[in-house]
């Protein structure tokens, strides 16, 4: 991997925000905590299913779509549930699947890209959460309990892909990486990059319309047109969750 300049990896701000891939991979390294951000809908289906006392094991797409028998066999080895694509029958990258699925235990969750984003920076850093709108206080609570106060935490938000691959900045994922930043100065916690104070000081302008501004955004719009609507509903429930998803021997568990 070439080499990253330090003024791109946010030095010497101990609390730091980017997008995509090769922003973690520029903010994270000496990061005590990785924050993954993907609104609509990885790290909400996360939340909903480690609610539920779930075990999540990210699978990374690759090529724009993902390897079944890969999946399959991981699924197997983990005596675990194989989510589907969008619109199958079953769980599914869908909240609502999530949600209403019967004796959910331990589930494969293939992901466009936030699974491969895990996976590399659970290479780079001790500890990686999957932080969403609804788990976004409950983060910063757990991070203030057992982080150092000068420890660095990298939020990275996931973003979605335009059709070439290219990165493709997503409003959601900004407004759940804010709500998470927005909870650490309650903890006295210092240190924030512009990066991060900017997503701050978004969420804040976006939060007393919050749940309207999901469904209007590009990614909401996209999955109510597709029918999705109350996976965006879901995925609104600002600090409804209390329970911190922290990757753990390759699957995401309650903390």
């Amino acid at each position: 991997m070439r080499e990253v300049p330090a003024a791109h990896r946010q030095l010497p701000f101990t609390v730091r925000f980017d997008w995509g891939h090769d922003g973690a991979m520029a903010v994270a390294p000496g990061a005590e905590l990785a924050v993954v951000v993907d609104v609509l809908s990885f790290s909400t289906c996360v939340s909903v299913a480690v609610d539920r006392g779930a075990q999540v094991y990210p699978f990374p797409w690759k090529d724009g779509a993902w390897k079944e028998r890969s999946a399959t066999d991981l699924a197997e080895e983990q005596r675990a549930v194989l989510a589907g694509r969008r619109g199958g029958t079953g769980l599914s990258l869908s909240a609502a699947s999530l949600r209403s699925a019967p004796g959910l235990d331990r589930v494969v969750l293939p992901s466009p890209n936030s699974s491969a984003l895990t996976l590399s920076l659970a290479g780079t850093v001790p500890r990686v959460a999957a932080v969403c709108l609804r788990n976004a206080r409950a983060t910063a609570d757990w991070a203030a309990r057992n982080l150092p106060p000068a420890a660095v935490i990298a939020v990275v938000a996931a973003g979605e892909k335009w059709p070439d691959g290219g990165l493709r900045p997503a409003l959601e994922d900004q407004l759940g990486a804010g709500a998470f930043l927005a909870s650490l100065p309650e903890h006295r916690r210092a240190g924030f990059s512009p990066e991060a104070q900017w997503a701050m000081d978004s969420f804040a302008a976006a939060e007393p319309r919050l749940g309207a501004t999901l469904l209007e955004c590009s990614s909401g719009r996209e999955l109510v047109f597709g029918g999705y609507q109350e996976d965006v509903e879901i995925a609104a429930e600002l600090n409804g969750s209390a329970a911190v998803a922290l990757l753990d021997d390759g699957a995401f568990r309650r903390a």
